[in-house]
């Protein structure tokens, strides 16, 4: 039986992820990811990315996304988590409200919205919860022919 005290602290190391990243914090999610003996063993998808694997590789990743994303906001929905001893798995939508670089300097770029599903795999350490893997998939927006039930390409 999981003990709540573990999906509790499963879902505070979830969010202290999505809240570094909305901060542009680069130690704070460098320190969320596994790393020692574990390091090489990490792996990251985001979007439309291949799979990138090894601690440098990931956190590179995320150093290119925060250098040029100027605005990130993340709404989590459909949060689920499930803890089998020292391995966690959580599972979410990702509403995202981002905005890259501007035009002009002193401007806000442009803010886009999108929906990825992600799933976020943890494992526990003596200094807590660590990111093992983390995929995000884009989900696809319906169309207005999808909603008025053309299935033709």
């Amino acid at each position: 039986m999981t003990s709540r005290t573990d999906v509790e602290n499963v879902e505070a190391a979830n969010t202290a992820f999505y809240e570094a990243m909305e901060r542009g914090a680069f130690e704070e999610v460098s320190g969320l990811w596994l790393d020692g003996a574990e390091a090489d063993d990490i792996s990251c998808v985001h979007p439309g990315w291949p799979v990138l694997s090894g601690r440098g590789e990931v956190l590179r990743s995320y150093a290119l996304i925060m250098a040029n994303t100027e605005y990130i906001q993340f709404f989590l929905t459909d949060v689920r988590v499930s803890v089998s001893g020292d391995t966690a798995v959580v599972t979410c939508t990702e509403n995202i409200l981002s905005g890259g670089p501007a035009e002009e300097a002193g401007e806000l770029g442009p803010l886009v919205g999108q929906l990825v599903v992600a799933t976020n795999v943890f494992r526990r350490t003596p200094d807590g919860w660590r990111i093992w893997s983390h995929h995000g998939s884009p989900v696809l927006a319906e169309s207005e022919d999808d909603e008025d039930g053309d299935s033709t390409p």
